[in-house]
Protein backbone atom coordinates (compact mmCIF):
# COMPACT_ATOMS: atom_id res chain seq x y z
CA UNK A 1 0.00 0.00 0.00
CA UNK A 2 1.69 3.19 -1.22
CA UNK A 3 0.22 6.38 0.23
CA UNK A 4 0.45 9.26 -2.23
CA UNK A 5 1.02 12.84 -1.06
CA UNK A 6 -2.21 13.74 -2.83
CA UNK A 7 -4.65 11.38 -4.52
CA UNK A 8 -6.98 13.36 -6.77
CA UNK A 9 -8.68 10.21 -8.01
CA UNK A 10 -10.21 9.63 -4.57
CA UNK A 11 -11.93 13.01 -4.59
CA UNK A 12 -13.19 12.46 -8.11
CA UNK A 13 -14.77 9.13 -7.17
CA UNK A 14 -16.72 10.75 -4.35
CA UNK A 15 -18.92 12.54 -6.90
CA UNK A 16 -17.98 10.95 -10.22
CA UNK A 17 -21.53 10.67 -11.51
CA UNK A 18 -22.14 14.42 -11.02
CA UNK A 19 -18.93 15.38 -12.83
CA UNK A 20 -19.64 13.10 -15.76
CA UNK A 21 -23.23 14.27 -16.07
CA UNK A 22 -22.13 17.91 -16.12
CA UNK A 23 -19.37 17.27 -18.67
CA UNK A 24 -21.80 15.57 -21.07
CA UNK A 25 -24.34 18.37 -20.52
CA UNK A 26 -21.78 21.01 -21.53
CA UNK A 27 -20.53 18.99 -24.49
CA UNK A 28 -24.07 18.60 -25.81
CA UNK A 29 -24.84 22.29 -25.33
CA UNK A 30 -22.65 23.29 -28.27
CA UNK A 31 -21.38 26.37 -26.37
CA UNK A 32 -17.84 26.09 -25.01
CA UNK A 33 -16.45 29.59 -24.31
CA UNK A 34 -17.94 32.38 -22.15
CA UNK A 35 -21.40 30.91 -21.82
CA UNK A 36 -23.89 30.25 -19.05
CA UNK A 37 -21.62 27.89 -17.09
CA UNK A 38 -19.00 30.62 -16.76
CA UNK A 39 -21.59 33.24 -15.80
CA UNK A 40 -23.15 30.92 -13.24
CA UNK A 41 -19.84 29.88 -11.72
CA UNK A 42 -18.70 33.48 -11.39
CA UNK A 43 -21.91 34.41 -9.57
CA UNK A 44 -21.73 31.35 -7.32
CA UNK A 45 -18.05 31.81 -6.46
CA UNK A 46 -18.58 35.49 -5.65
CA UNK A 47 -21.47 34.56 -3.36
CA UNK A 48 -19.44 31.80 -1.68
CA UNK A 49 -16.45 34.05 -1.01
CA UNK A 50 -18.56 37.08 -0.10
CA UNK A 51 -17.32 39.29 -2.92
CA UNK A 52 -19.33 41.59 -5.19
CA UNK A 53 -17.71 40.49 -8.45
CA UNK A 54 -15.87 37.45 -9.75
CA UNK A 55 -14.14 37.24 -13.13
CA UNK A 56 -12.91 33.81 -14.21
CA UNK A 57 -9.54 33.42 -15.94
CA UNK A 58 -7.35 30.71 -17.43
CA UNK A 59 -5.11 30.20 -14.39
CA UNK A 60 -4.07 31.48 -10.99
CA UNK A 61 -0.86 32.89 -12.44
CA UNK A 62 -2.88 34.87 -14.97
CA UNK A 63 -4.96 36.20 -12.07
CA UNK A 64 -1.81 37.57 -10.43
CA UNK A 65 -0.18 38.89 -13.61
CA UNK A 66 -3.30 40.64 -14.86
CA UNK A 67 -4.03 42.07 -11.39
CA UNK A 68 -0.74 43.91 -11.15
CA UNK A 69 -0.96 45.06 -14.76
CA UNK A 70 -4.47 46.49 -14.32
CA UNK A 71 -3.41 48.17 -11.07
CA UNK A 72 -0.71 49.94 -13.10
CA UNK A 73 2.20 48.39 -11.21
CA UNK A 74 5.34 47.86 -13.26
CA UNK A 75 8.91 48.93 -13.82
CA UNK A 76 10.33 51.03 -11.00
CA UNK A 77 7.66 49.88 -8.54
CA UNK A 78 8.12 47.57 -5.55
CA UNK A 79 5.71 44.98 -4.18
CA UNK A 80 5.97 43.46 -0.69
CA UNK A 81 5.69 39.63 -0.65
CA UNK A 82 6.63 36.78 1.68
CA UNK A 83 10.01 35.18 1.04
CA UNK A 84 8.73 31.61 1.24
CA UNK A 85 5.96 32.01 -1.35
CA UNK A 86 5.68 29.80 -4.41
CA UNK A 87 7.62 31.33 -7.30
CA UNK A 88 4.42 31.96 -9.30
CA UNK A 89 3.52 34.67 -6.78
CA UNK A 90 6.75 36.47 -7.61
CA UNK A 91 6.25 35.99 -11.34
CA UNK A 92 2.96 37.83 -11.06
CA UNK A 93 4.87 40.79 -9.65
CA UNK A 94 7.81 40.80 -12.04
CA UNK A 95 6.11 40.15 -15.39
CA UNK A 96 5.80 43.89 -16.05
CA UNK A 97 9.11 44.78 -14.41
CA UNK A 98 8.12 45.48 -10.80
CA UNK A 99 10.53 44.38 -8.07
CA UNK A 100 9.59 41.94 -5.29
CA UNK A 101 10.63 42.97 -1.77
CA UNK A 102 10.77 39.85 0.37
CA UNK A 103 9.56 39.63 3.96
CA UNK A 104 10.47 36.73 6.24
CA UNK A 105 7.73 34.30 7.34
CA UNK A 106 6.43 34.10 10.90
CA UNK A 107 5.80 31.02 13.04
CA UNK A 108 2.59 30.38 11.09
CA UNK A 109 4.51 29.97 7.79
CA UNK A 110 3.01 33.16 6.35
CA UNK A 111 4.29 36.72 5.94
CA UNK A 112 5.35 38.35 9.20
CA UNK A 113 3.19 41.46 9.08
CA UNK A 114 5.26 43.08 11.85
CA UNK A 115 8.22 43.25 9.44
CA UNK A 116 6.42 44.86 6.50
CA UNK A 117 6.57 48.52 7.48
CA UNK A 118 10.36 48.65 7.76
CA UNK A 119 10.64 47.56 4.10
CA UNK A 120 8.34 50.23 2.67
CA UNK A 121 9.99 52.89 0.47
CA UNK A 122 8.71 55.61 -1.84
CA UNK A 123 8.74 52.94 -4.58
CA UNK A 124 6.41 50.58 -2.73
CA UNK A 125 3.06 50.35 -4.48
CA UNK A 126 1.43 47.17 -3.18
CA UNK A 127 1.44 44.25 -0.76
CA UNK A 128 0.83 40.72 -2.00
CA UNK A 129 -0.65 38.73 0.89
CA UNK A 130 -0.14 35.02 0.18
CA UNK A 131 -2.39 32.80 2.29
CA UNK A 132 -0.01 29.87 2.27
CA UNK A 133 -0.90 26.22 3.02
CA UNK A 134 -4.58 27.07 3.66
CA UNK A 135 -4.13 29.53 6.52
CA UNK A 136 -4.82 33.26 6.50
CA UNK A 137 -2.28 36.03 6.88
CA UNK A 138 -2.93 38.69 9.52
CA UNK A 139 -5.11 40.83 7.27
CA UNK A 140 -5.92 43.31 10.05
CA UNK A 141 -2.28 44.41 10.29
CA UNK A 142 -1.75 44.25 6.54
CA UNK A 143 -4.77 46.42 5.74
CA UNK A 144 -3.81 48.92 8.48
CA UNK A 145 -0.36 49.30 6.92
CA UNK A 146 -1.83 49.53 3.41
CA UNK A 147 -4.20 52.32 4.41
CA UNK A 148 -1.44 54.20 6.24
CA UNK A 149 0.82 54.23 3.15
CA UNK A 150 -1.92 54.24 0.45
CA UNK A 151 -0.83 50.85 -0.91
CA UNK A 152 -2.79 48.42 -3.02
CA UNK A 153 -3.41 44.96 -1.58
CA UNK A 154 -3.64 41.80 -3.67
CA UNK A 155 -4.46 38.52 -1.93
CA UNK A 156 -3.18 35.23 -3.31
CA UNK A 157 -5.78 32.70 -2.17
CA UNK A 158 -4.65 29.84 -4.39
CA UNK A 159 -4.23 27.55 -1.38
CA UNK A 160 -7.04 28.97 0.74
CA UNK A 161 -10.47 28.19 -0.67
CA UNK A 162 -13.02 28.97 2.01
CA UNK A 163 -10.91 29.82 5.02
CA UNK A 164 -11.24 32.94 7.12
CA UNK A 165 -9.54 35.75 8.95
CA UNK A 166 -11.63 37.00 11.88
CA UNK A 167 -14.71 35.33 10.40
CA UNK A 168 -14.35 36.90 6.94
CA UNK A 169 -13.32 34.81 3.96
CA UNK A 170 -9.91 35.54 2.50
CA UNK A 171 -9.83 37.28 -0.85
CA UNK A 172 -12.28 39.98 0.24
CA UNK A 173 -9.99 42.25 2.27
CA UNK A 174 -7.78 43.82 -0.38
CA UNK A 175 -8.37 45.35 -3.79
CA UNK A 176 -8.25 41.98 -5.54
CA UNK A 177 -8.39 38.35 -4.43
CA UNK A 178 -6.68 35.88 -6.78
CA UNK A 179 -7.63 32.21 -6.89
CA UNK A 180 -6.15 29.22 -8.65
CA UNK A 181 -8.33 26.21 -9.44
CA UNK A 182 -5.41 23.96 -10.37
CA UNK A 183 -6.56 20.34 -9.83
CA UNK A 184 -4.83 19.92 -6.45
CA UNK A 185 -6.48 23.01 -4.93
CA UNK A 186 -9.40 22.84 -2.52
CA UNK A 187 -11.90 23.54 -5.29
CA UNK A 188 -9.79 22.14 -8.10
CA UNK A 189 -10.74 22.04 -11.76
CA UNK A 190 -9.81 19.20 -14.12
CA UNK A 191 -7.12 21.33 -15.75
CA UNK A 192 -5.85 24.89 -15.36
CA UNK A 193 -8.30 27.55 -14.20
CA UNK A 194 -8.40 30.66 -12.03
CA UNK A 195 -10.33 33.79 -11.14
CA UNK A 196 -10.23 37.14 -9.38
CA UNK A 197 -12.75 38.67 -7.00
CA UNK A 198 -13.15 42.36 -6.24
CA UNK A 199 -15.59 44.88 -4.86
CA UNK A 200 -14.66 47.40 -7.59
CA UNK A 201 -17.15 47.22 -10.48
CA UNK A 202 -14.95 49.19 -12.88
CA UNK A 203 -11.94 46.98 -12.11
CA UNK A 204 -14.02 43.83 -12.63
CA UNK A 205 -15.07 45.11 -16.05
CA UNK A 206 -11.43 45.76 -16.95
CA UNK A 207 -10.64 42.13 -16.14
CA UNK A 208 -13.52 40.95 -18.37
CA UNK A 209 -12.23 43.05 -21.25
CA UNK A 210 -8.56 42.16 -20.73
CA UNK A 211 -9.15 38.38 -20.62
CA UNK A 212 -10.86 38.51 -24.04
CA UNK A 213 -8.14 40.09 -26.16
CA UNK A 214 -8.90 43.50 -24.67
CA UNK A 215 -12.31 43.45 -26.30
CA UNK A 216 -15.76 44.07 -24.85
CA UNK A 217 -17.41 44.06 -28.28
CA UNK A 218 -16.14 41.70 -30.95
CA UNK A 219 -13.38 43.23 -33.11
CA UNK A 220 -13.43 46.43 -31.05
CA UNK A 221 -10.26 46.22 -28.92
CA UNK A 222 -10.03 48.77 -26.12
CA UNK A 223 -6.66 47.61 -24.75
CA UNK A 224 -3.83 45.20 -25.44
CA UNK A 225 -5.28 42.28 -23.58
CA UNK A 226 -4.82 38.54 -23.41
CA UNK A 227 -6.56 35.25 -24.05
CA UNK A 228 -7.29 34.14 -20.49
CA UNK A 229 -10.77 32.66 -20.54
CA UNK A 230 -12.13 29.88 -18.36
CA UNK A 231 -13.82 27.36 -20.66
CA UNK A 232 -17.38 26.14 -20.19
CA UNK A 233 -16.49 22.55 -19.25
CA UNK A 234 -14.12 23.61 -16.48
CA UNK A 235 -16.66 26.17 -15.23
CA UNK A 236 -19.37 23.52 -15.13
CA UNK A 237 -17.16 21.04 -13.29
CA UNK A 238 -16.13 23.74 -10.83
CA UNK A 239 -19.79 24.40 -10.12
CA UNK A 240 -20.13 20.77 -9.09
CA UNK A 241 -16.98 20.97 -6.95
CA UNK A 242 -18.15 24.16 -5.27
CA UNK A 243 -21.32 22.45 -4.01
CA UNK A 244 -19.11 20.04 -2.07
CA UNK A 245 -16.27 22.38 -1.08
CA UNK A 246 -17.34 22.87 2.53
CA UNK A 247 -17.56 19.10 2.96
CA UNK A 248 -14.13 18.67 1.37
CA UNK A 249 -12.70 21.24 3.79
CA UNK A 250 -14.42 19.59 6.75
CA UNK A 251 -12.90 16.23 5.88
CA UNK A 252 -9.41 17.70 5.55
CA UNK A 253 -9.84 19.40 8.93
CA UNK A 254 -10.71 16.03 10.45
CA UNK A 255 -7.54 14.48 9.03
CA UNK A 256 -5.50 17.44 10.27
CA UNK A 257 -7.06 17.11 13.72
CA UNK A 258 -5.89 13.51 13.91
CA UNK A 259 -2.37 14.49 12.84
CA UNK A 260 -2.27 17.31 15.39
CA UNK A 261 -3.45 15.08 18.25
CA UNK A 262 -1.61 11.89 17.47
CA UNK A 263 1.74 12.80 15.90
CA UNK A 264 4.11 12.88 18.81
CA UNK A 265 7.77 12.98 17.86
CA UNK A 266 10.10 15.54 19.46
CA UNK A 267 11.92 15.93 16.14
CA UNK A 268 8.74 17.19 14.46
CA UNK A 269 7.21 20.64 14.86
CA UNK A 270 3.54 20.59 13.98
CA UNK A 271 1.87 23.51 12.16
CA UNK A 272 0.50 26.34 14.27
CA UNK A 273 -2.80 28.13 13.69
CA UNK A 274 -2.76 31.91 13.92
CA UNK A 275 -5.25 33.23 16.51
CA UNK A 276 -8.15 34.68 14.54
CA UNK A 277 -7.62 32.35 11.59
CA UNK A 278 -8.77 28.91 10.61
CA UNK A 279 -7.22 26.54 8.08
CA UNK A 280 -8.56 24.57 5.13
CA UNK A 281 -5.38 22.47 5.24
CA UNK A 282 -4.40 22.69 1.60
CA UNK A 283 -1.14 21.23 2.92
CA UNK A 284 -0.28 19.77 6.31
CA UNK A 285 3.24 21.12 6.68
CA UNK A 286 5.53 19.99 9.47
CA UNK A 287 9.02 21.24 10.28
CA UNK A 288 11.88 18.84 10.96
CA UNK A 289 15.61 19.57 11.26
CA UNK A 290 16.19 16.06 9.90
CA UNK A 291 13.73 16.64 7.05
CA UNK A 292 15.65 14.82 4.32
CA UNK A 293 16.20 11.77 6.52
CA UNK A 294 12.53 11.79 7.50
CA UNK A 295 11.37 12.06 3.89
CA UNK A 296 13.61 9.14 2.89
CA UNK A 297 12.41 7.09 5.85
CA UNK A 298 8.76 7.70 4.97
CA UNK A 299 9.37 6.82 1.32
CA UNK A 300 10.95 3.54 2.44
CA UNK A 301 7.72 2.89 4.33
CA UNK A 302 5.63 3.66 1.23
CA UNK A 303 4.51 7.13 2.31
CA UNK A 304 4.88 9.88 -0.25
CA UNK A 305 5.58 13.45 0.83
CA UNK A 306 6.29 16.79 -0.87
CA UNK A 307 8.43 19.81 -0.07
CA UNK A 308 6.69 23.19 -0.41
CA UNK A 309 9.14 24.69 -1.42
CA UNK A 310 12.79 23.53 -1.58
CA UNK A 311 14.21 26.61 -3.34
CA UNK A 312 13.05 30.06 -2.17
CA UNK A 313 12.35 32.46 -5.06
CA UNK A 314 15.22 34.79 -4.10
CA UNK A 315 17.70 31.92 -4.62
CA UNK A 316 16.17 30.61 -7.84
CA UNK A 317 18.00 30.91 -11.13
CA UNK A 318 15.06 32.87 -12.54
CA UNK A 319 15.65 35.71 -10.06
CA UNK A 320 19.44 35.75 -10.00
CA UNK A 321 19.20 39.25 -11.47
CA UNK A 322 17.92 40.53 -8.12
CA UNK A 323 21.43 40.00 -6.77
CA UNK A 324 20.34 38.23 -3.59
CA UNK A 325 22.44 35.49 -2.01
CA UNK A 326 22.19 32.71 0.51
CA UNK A 327 21.89 34.18 3.98
CA UNK A 328 19.85 37.22 2.92
CA UNK A 329 16.62 35.65 4.19
CA UNK A 330 17.74 33.24 6.94
CA UNK A 331 14.26 32.28 8.22
CA UNK A 332 12.95 31.67 4.71
CA UNK A 333 16.00 29.55 3.93
CA UNK A 334 15.70 27.64 7.20
CA UNK A 335 12.06 26.82 6.41
CA UNK A 336 13.00 25.65 2.91
CA UNK A 337 15.41 23.18 4.50
CA UNK A 338 12.98 21.76 7.07
CA UNK A 339 9.37 21.86 5.79
CA UNK A 340 7.65 18.66 4.71
CA UNK A 341 4.06 18.22 3.50
CA UNK A 342 2.39 15.04 4.73
CA UNK A 343 -0.28 13.13 2.77
CA UNK A 344 -3.53 15.11 2.85
CA UNK A 345 -6.44 14.47 0.52
CA UNK A 346 -10.15 13.79 0.41
CA UNK A 347 -10.93 10.11 0.57
CA UNK A 348 -7.86 9.27 2.66
CA UNK A 349 -8.73 6.21 4.74
CA UNK A 350 -8.32 5.94 8.50
CA UNK A 351 -5.88 3.06 7.93
CA UNK A 352 -3.72 5.30 5.75
CA UNK A 353 -3.80 8.00 8.42
CA UNK A 354 -2.86 5.41 11.06
CA UNK A 355 0.19 4.36 9.06
CA UNK A 356 1.42 7.93 8.47
CA UNK A 357 1.08 8.74 12.18
CA UNK A 358 2.73 5.50 13.32
CA UNK A 359 5.70 5.89 10.97
CA UNK A 360 6.38 9.49 11.93
CA UNK A 361 6.19 8.65 15.64
CA UNK A 362 8.64 5.76 15.11
CA UNK A 363 11.18 7.91 13.23
CA UNK A 364 14.52 7.98 15.04
CA UNK A 365 17.45 8.94 12.77
CA UNK A 366 20.93 7.74 13.47
CA UNK A 367 23.08 10.30 15.28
Amino acid sequence: MYIMPNNLGRQYLLHAEEYEKKAVEVLRSGWYILGNEVKSFEAEWAAYVGAKYCVSLASGLDALKISFELLGIGEGDEVIVCGNAYIACVMGITVKGATPVFIEPDQYDNIDADKIEEKITDKTKAILAVHLYGQACDMTKIMTIARKYCLRVVEDCAQSHGNHWQGQKVGTFGDIGCFSFYPSKGCGAFGDAGCVVTKDEALAQKFRIFRNYGSEKRYHNQMIGSNSRLDEIQAGLLRVKLKHLDDFNKERCQIAERYMKEINNPLVRLPQIRPGADSTWHQFVIHCKKRDELQKYLEEHEIGTLIHYPIPPHLSEAYAYLGMKKGDLPITEQYAAEVLSLPMYNGMTSEEQDWVIACINAFQPEV
